[in-house]
């Protein structure tokens, strides 16, 4: 009767992690972020997160904890939930660890080292960069790859779509990446159908990531044409769209800390 009882006890001790628990993460974001201009972006308190910087840093370090080879024994939405949360919480981190916050992330760093080259965390075993967990971890990686991270990946830059106000999570990805994009794209400061002459005026994210949408749906025109509703593209322009002849204008970036003080 022991040895049966034992049985499941170590099963159940010997299976990998199936999940991270993102919930300090997910309370910091519903206290020190909000939604603006109707849903489209969001600010950050920064002075708040700094205050609240021990349940950050606790957040971080258990990030931090996951090995290698527990993160391998995820299912790919679990993977992709860490890494984007992973991303962003350490994006938070690299502002809050300057002496005052910075006008822009671009301001951090050096001409030779920017932020995003900063070598200021451990994930998954190695210390890693910004830009190793967008661009090789995520972007890197097809089984995670998918252009939607764009809109979820947040660089505390007004420019930049939103950080959302709670944390990406396994069981909601499709849903948040649906919501993060859509969002976005509504957003007519950033994205736009300009009538006279008819073209469309985007984010800048879309010329620098051109491949990735491309990739995904064949042509930026073509993924475009899958959000003709959200951009609210005019039904007589959406055949030029298709047939790539729609003119695409890409907005100048802001870059700007997604700050309360400088309303996002």
């Amino acid at each position: 009767m022991a040895a049966r009882l034992l049985l499941p006890l170590l099963l159940i001790l010997a299976s990998p992690l199936m999940a991270f628990d993102h919930q300090r993460w997910d309370a910091l974001l519903d206290n020190h972020v909000q939604w603006q201009r109707g849903g489209v972006t969001t600010s950050v308190d920064y002075p708040g997160l700094r205050k609240d910087r021990a349940a950050l840093d606790e957040y971080l370090g258990a990030l931090s904890q996951v090995s290698n080879d527990d993160f391998e024994s995820w299912p790919r939405d679990e993977k992709l939930a860490f890494l984007i949360n992973a991303y962003n919480a350490f994006t938070v981190d690299l502002i809050l660890r300057q002496d005052t916050l910075p006008d822009s992330i671009r301001d951090i760093g050096s001409f030779f080292s920017g932020p995003w080259d900063q070598r200021f965390f451990t994930l998954l075993g190695e210390a890693r960069t910004l830009d190793d967990v967008e661009h090789k971890m995520i972007r890197g990686n097809p089984a995670l790859m998918d252009p939607r991270i764009h809109f979820a990946v947040n660089c505390a830059s007004v420019g930049c779509p939103a950080l959302r106000p709670e944390a990406y999570r396994a069981k909601e990805l499709e849903q948040q990446l649906a919501d993060s994009t859509r969002r976005f794209l509504t957003d007519r400061q950033r994205n736009r159908f300009n009538e006279k002459p008819p073209h469309l005026a985007v984010s800048k994210i879309f010329d620098w990531y051109e491949d990735d949408f491309i990739d995904a749906a064949g042509s930026l025109s073509h993924y475009f044409l899958q959000y003709a509703d959200t951009l609210e593209i005019p039904a007589n322009h959406r055949k030029s769209l298709d047939a790539e002849r729609l003119k695409i204008q890409f907005l100048d970036y802001d870059w700007s800390l997604n700050s309360e003080t400088n309303g996002s």
